[in-house]
């Protein structure tokens, strides 16, 4: 929840009086000297500044900075010089910086997980995942770092005499532009792997958390990355990112679809690559063979992990019929087991949405859904008791394709239920659409259950588990198919996007023309027949 405030940057609330004790949004949920200290990182001149409360009960976190045109341009001057310098640095220097970040992530993960849960509202157990994930990210990488980056030798054209080499270039600057929904993991996951490799970042994460990736840009600073190395600016996306986009050397987005093409386009312009996370509308299909007991467990934590708003999450379940009512029944009991609550403390299974206007769309999805037939199992129902943007995780059947939710993103605590009796049918139905993004099989076959993976048209796939196999395991590419995106995040891919490949041939001896006054024909029938005898010795 933000709002622009003319006054300067940690300025005073000039509302009230107002009593503290009884008005959570009568005082700061932070205090005002450590919030600044965050928001002097931005590179922000302009006087203006936007109000950022807490989705968990309104109370003001932060007046943060907003960026120029100008500070955009200054931003990507100074990571230009800080890249050059950094370009130069030993692998394993860079690496070790990777290293120490992964120990004070773990270290101070307590102030981490608190920002997390008070800019997003989320349950304490889903803001851990984010420092978890970073800490990942960062050991991996670093770990890794000669593998994915140390020169490689290459098969030459002529054995013995040609030498290939292929170099890892970084690209220069690179541009994140990151969401709201995993603050601090979505801020600095996919920028590690691009320091590593050389690169400098300019940052501009959600206005909505904005405290979080500060304090990333913090914690990484302190782990003795150069400063300017990365870069942190504020504003509107539609401001602020065609900004980036004419200065990067690569843009790495994540966020919605409509907004992953206009930046698809700009980059084109300038032909340069980009890297884009973006919406789902994911299935779940419990298979007749499925463990029940396991498979409603994971459909919590698959639909309502985060109140739902994770790129990965489901919103489509199509369950055998053979299972079927068993299946809803232990499902539903599980959604109505779960707690809810605004709170910093563990044991809240589901915290708040993000804001109005994030609530509003989870509102009309369900409420057209129930005009026009659907059934509501269990939820359905907003919970300004308590907190503001709070929904009930809500499971729904009787999903039509007149309805929005049946095809369009919610991105909320909302799921629909359908039935299947053919396989071959519910992976055709959990195709259908634009999407491919994340989808979760349950099976107590799992060799059946990775053939089928193969069928469904979702970047990433998880067996007998909601989405965390696919995204905590860094050593695989993560990432979407059709409108779900381009590129991956983690693995191989999401560090060679940051660079570029460049091939370096020694020659020896001979030269690729005649030679000793052979004639351009001799030459020609020379070449043929060694072509003839390398295919003979089985060379590629």
């Amino acid at each position: 929840m933000s709002d622009r405030n003319p006054s300067p940057a940690g300025g005073p609330l000039v509302e009230g009086p107002r009593d503290p004790e009884h008005d959570a949004t009568a005082s700061y949920a932070l205090e005002p000297e450590y919030a600044e200290s965050l928001t002097r990182r931005l590179l922000a001149t302009t006087g203006e500044t936007v109000e950022v409360r807490s989705p968990l009960n309104g109370a003001p976190l932060a007046h943060v900075p907003q960026s120029s045109a100008d500070d955009v341009a200054q931003a990507f001057a100074r990571a230009r010089k800080a890249q050059q310098a950094w370009s130069r640095v030993s692998l394993d220097d860079r690496a070790a910086c990777l290293l120490r970040l992964h120990d004070l992530i773990l270290d101070r993960q307590d102030e981490i997980i608190d920002m997390i849960v008070l800019e997003s509202g989320k349950a304490r157990k889903h803001a851990f995942d984010e420092p978890l994930h970073v800490a990942l990210t960062a050991r991996y990488y670093a770990r890794t770092a000669h593998q994915h980056l140390d020169t490689q030798r290459k098969l030459g054209v002529v054995p013995g005499l040609t030498r290939v080499e292929v170099n890892r270039v970084p690209k220069g600057v690179v541009g994140i532009i990151s969401p709201w929904n995993y603050p601090f993991t979505m801020a600095l996951c996919d920028g590690l792997p691009a320091l590593l490799a050389g690169n400098a970042v300019v940052a501009k994460p959600d206005a909505q958390t904005m405290l979080s990736a500060l304090l990333g840009a913090q914690l990484m600073e302190e782990a003795g990355f150069p400063a300017d190395l990365w870069t942190v600016v504020a504003g509107p996306g539609a401001d602020i990112g065609p900004e980036m986009i004419s200065r990067a050397d690569y843009i790495c987005f994540t966020g919605s679809t409509a907004t992953g093409k206009l930046i698809a386009k700009g980059c084109a312009e300038r032909l340069i690559g980009c890297s884009l996370e973006l919406g789902g509308k994911n299935p779940i299909l419990v298979l007749r063979d499925a463990d029940l007991e396991k498979a409603a467990e994971g459909a919590v934590r698959a639909s309502f992990s985060n109140a739902g708003q994770l790129c990965v999450s489901m919103e489509r379940m199509f369950v055998a019929d053979q299972v079927y009512d068993r299946f809803v029944e232990r499902f539903v009991a599980r959604t109505e087991a779960m707690t809810l609550g605004a709170s910093l403390d563990w044991g809240v299974d589901m915290g708040s949405l993000i804001s109005q206007a994030q609530l509003d769309t989870v509102v009309r999805h369900v409420d057209d859904a129930v005009a026009k037939g659907a059934r509501v199992l269990t939820g359905g129902r907003a919970r300004p008791d308590l907190g503001p943007y709070f929904y009930e995780p809500t499971i729904l059947e009787g999903v039509t394709p007149d309805m929005t939710c049946f095809g369009d993103e919610t991105f909320g605590p909302v799921i629909a239920l359908y039935r299947f009796h053919d396989e071959a049918d519910a992976v055709a139905r959990a195709n259908a659409g634009q999407y491919g993004l994340n989808a979760s099989i349950y099976s107590r076959d799992g060799a059946r259950a990775r053939a089928i993976a193969r069928y469904v048209k979702c970047g990433t796939v998880n067996i007998n588990e909601a989405f965390g196999a696919t995204f905590a395991s860094i050593d695989s590419p993560m990432g979407g198919m059709r409108e779900s995106g381009m590129g991956r995040r983690q693995g191989s891919e999401g560090i060679h996007r940051y660079t570029e490949s460049q091939s370096v041939a020694t020659q020896r001896l001979i030269r690729f023309a005649p030679m000793l006054g052979m004639s351009d024909a001799t030459y020609a029938k020379v070449m043929t027949a060694n072509l003839r005898l390398m295919k003979k010795l089985g060379r590629a």
